[in-house]
């Protein structure tokens, strides 16, 4: 007999691609969280509603969601899978799945897959739920459910987070089409919000803006907008050179405003005390040539 709303996974060492899984179920309200259960025991995954990284298939109409059988020579994980699963049912936009697809899980399943080599000193997201994993050989099965709950939790509020942030985004997308409808070699915003995604999804690489101007908590900043949604790094223009690495006194005395606070040494970001400062600064720095 299935148990409703339950979700089974192998035991012992656990990796991202089924806890991942597991969070997207329960984000979306397809599982219960405590209805979940580590074992290769063929009779108990059968009770499972659902079943991932074990078990030998993949029949999203069964809910089976296993990768690593013969039979299956595609590139997702479990994680991709029951992402793939969600869309079909269409409880995921296609905003949503694209979203989280290029965000997370086509890295969970890259690296399930081997497909990612490590880069010194940079932690992928598969590599810290790994360090979940306990640390001693010789745990308990039961310690080991026990990180296993731990991971997660960390990758349901990650995803959960991840969702409200899009949410957000997709808020303030208009405020960011009415800036960019002004024309004009910069874009204003009253409030602090989030707008360099919008700004490429709306066309931002033909548009002629090369600074942002908007508050940043009691205050001001001008930043420079990157060329493209990829080089989010790089400016279209910096700021002026003089002024790169400045700060208060100092930066006072090099742009000649009273209301300057700090200057990046990248040049791509600047803040004042006040938004008339900032236009100020605005001013020069658009006319400023190398």
């Amino acid at each position: 007999m299935v148990i409703p709303k339950s979700f089974g996974t192998h035991d012992g060492l656990f990796h991202a691609d089924e806890v991942t899984a597991c969070a997207l179920l329960l984000y979306y309200g397809l599982i219960d969280k405590d209805q979940w259960t580590r074992t290769r025991n063929k009779k108990l995954l059968d009770q499972c509603e659902f079943v991932c990284d074990v078990g030998g298939e993949y029949n999203p109409k069964n809910k089976k969601f296993d990768h690593h059988q013969l039979s299956y020579s595609g590139e997702l994980s479990s994680a991709g899978m029951v992402w793939s699963y969600l869309k079909e049912q269409g409880m995921v936009s296609s905003l949503v799945y694209d979203f989280l697809n290029h965000s997370l899980i086509k890295g969970v399943d890259a690296h399930d897959n081997g497909k990612v080599s490590s880069e010194e000193g940079i932690g992928s997201f598969s590599q810290i739920i790994s360090n979940f994993v306990p640390i001693r050989y010789d745990v308990s099965a039961k310690e080991q459910d026990r990180a296993f709950a731990l991971a997660l939790d960390f990758v349901l509020g990650h995803i959960t987070r991840a969702m409200d942030r899009l949410a957000y985004i997709q808020g303030c997308k208009e405020k960011v089409r009415l800036s960019m409808k002004e024309g004009k070699d910069f874009l204003l915003f009253e409030e602090a919000m989030p707008w360099i995604d919008s700004f490429f999804e709306l066309g931002g690489e033909n548009h002629s803006a090369q600074f942002v101007v908007m508050p940043s908590g009691n205050q001001w900043k001008v930043r420079g907008i990157p060329p493209d949604s990829m080089d989010r790094m790089k400016v279209r223009k910096p700021l002026p050179l003089e002024w790169a690495g400045l700060l208060e006194e100092d930066f006072k005395k090099s742009s000649g405003l009273t209301g300057a606070v700090f200057c990046h040494k990248g040049r791509f970001i600047s803040v004042w005390e006040t938004k008339e400062d900032a236009f100020k600064a605005l001013g020069y720095a658009l006319a400023w040539e190398p």
